[in-house]
């Protein structure tokens, strides 16, 4: 059997009366007792860009710029991906991002150690641990870490040359000397070629700073 279709007007033919205002009412009382999300502060950007960039840097040092993807920087960030796309246009900009973020910011610290007090060995060490020492401590045990430097080089070489540019004026500031100061980046470069463990990296600084500094400022005296 059809179920019978629902007519359409009231029984007697008179529509009974709607209550509007009270309908009204309630649409307000529940209206009032949603909570709206207030809009983002200035320090609320920063706070999800720094969240971003280090969920990206994690990425990027765990899966390799090939490998890592949108999702997996959105998911390591507990954001959607949507939200990513709104901050960064694509993989190369949160790469970029990320290399300023962590290696070019630095540059205020180590120009005040830079120019602060202690002997140069003490300063020169002071700007290594601070640009090299310390980040690399950061990606040496990490499955991608020794390819970060050589990608931001092929996608962002300005940043990396901005990145050598201020560590050789700091250095320069402490050796008094831009040659020197080149030759010691040099020098400082090729304590990596072997992917060597913190320790050891951090032993090889303090004998190249300290034997560099002597012959330095020795030459400085006799002159």
């Amino acid at each position: 059997m059809h179920k019978r279709r629902p007519a359409l007007h009231h029984s007697n033919g008179i529509w009974p009366a709607v209550d509007t205002r009270g309908r009204i009412d309630r649409i307000c009382a529940f209206c009032q007792n949603v909570i709206m999300p207030r809009p983002m502060t200035d320090d609320d950007t920063a706070k999800r860009r720094a969240t971003v960039l280090a969920a990206a840097r994690w990425c990027f040092l765990n899966f390799g710029f090939m490998k890592t993807t949108f999702d997996d920087i959105a998911k390591r960030a507990n954001l959607s991906r949507t939200l990513l796309y709104r901050a960064f246009r694509d993989k190369e900009a949160i790469f970029q991002a990320v290399f300023a973020d962590w290696l070019v910011s630095r540059h205020p610290t180590a120009k005040q150690i830079a120019e602060g007090p202690g002997s140069p060995c003490e300063r020169l060490m002071g700007v290594c641990r601070l640009m090299a020492l310390d980040p690399w401590v950061e990606t040496v045990g990490t499955p991608m870490g020794g390819e970060f430097l050589d990608v931001c080089a092929r996608i962002d070489p300005e940043n990396e040359a901005l990145y050598r540019k201020l560590v050789h004026e700091c250095i320069a500031a402490i050796l008094e000397d831009d040659m020197s100061a080149e030759v010691f980046l040099l020098a400082l470069d090729g304590l990596f070629a072997d992917q060597p463990s913190p320790k050891v990296l951090e032993q090889r600084i303090q004998l190249l700073v300290s034997r560099f500094t002597l012959f330095s400022f020795k030459e400085t005296v006799h002159e």
